[in-house]
């Protein structure tokens, strides 16, 4: 069965998610529609991209995955389809894509798609979805639209290296409040060398093991880790690590390694 996957910022209290979902099981009643997340915040692009990333992996190959993030009309938004590592992409070529992939798509098209003016303030539903529908029967990119060269490149904000010290911020808070940096797995190990270390946030909060999983340590404490995602986790066993240790979005932490 055919598999489609949402990632939006519609949320879950308006009909633009039912509305959505209809417009695709209209034309293809039998494709099976997995949400990843309709609660990214409105227009929050690298939210949604750290989101996707993490989770389109898990799909088996061939899925389509429908992005809906600041996809409103604009005279010069572009929307696109792309193949990548034998996955299906759809969205507006606003950057997302950039922040998705380690390197460029494999197929890229833009769409040619004749635009329905009485969707033409809502063309997820009318273009996008007339896409992924297209993608998901088995059709290929060519015959939706007109080859293309690259995407949009947006840039992330990353770590700043200092010989023994890596500079950090904080680029994603999860639902369990833990709070996760753009600080990876491989940039850790690379600059640790075996070293121990220190992690410096909020001036005086600090951590200086590794642990494995979140009930390593006591109930209530305080621990780091590196979880699904490869990026350095600050987290609470059992508690809510972003309220109680006063992180938040952008925050800039410190990891420092001692000889």
């Amino acid at each position: 069965m055919a598999i489609i996957t949402l990632t939006t910022d519609l949320g879950s209290k308006d009909f633009y998610q039912a509305a959505l979902k209809g417009s695709i099981l209209s034309i293809l009643p039998n494709v099976n529609i997995v949400d990843v997340t309709h609660e990214v915040p409105a227009f929050n692009i690298s939210y949604a991209a750290f989101v996707l990333k993490n989770a389109y992996t898990y799909f088996p190959k061939n899925t389509v995955h429908l992005i809906g993030i600041d996809s409103v009309f604009n005279e010069n938004t572009k929307y696109v389809a792309l193949r990548y590592k034998e996955h299906y992409f759809v969205g507006a070529d606003n950057g997302i894509f950039s922040l998705l992939f380690d390197d460029g798509p494999d197929e890229l098209v833009e769409l040619n798609i004749m635009q329905d003016l009485k969707f033409l303030h809502f063309p997820l539903v009318d273009i996008l979805v007339k896409a992924a529908v297209h993608l998901a029967k088995g059709g290929r990119l060519k015959e939706i639209g007109i080859p293309a060269d690259d995407i949009e490149q947006r840039m992330l904000l990353h770590p700043v290296i200092e010989r023994d010290i890596i500079r950090g911020s904080v680029i994603f808070i999860d639902t369990f409040s833990n709070v996760i940096t753009n600080i990876t797995k491989d940039l850790f190990t690379k600059v640790q060398r075996n070293r121990d270390f220190s992690l410096y946030f909020r001036k005086s909060e600090t951590i200086t093991q590794l642990s494995w999983h979140y009930n390593e340590v006591p109930e209530g404490e305080k621990l780091c880790l590196f979880g699904i995602s490869n990026h350095l986790e600050i987290a609470i066993n059992k508690g809510k690590a972003s309220g109680l240790l006063g992180l938040h979005l952008n925050d800039i932490v410190r990891v420092e390694f001692h000889p």
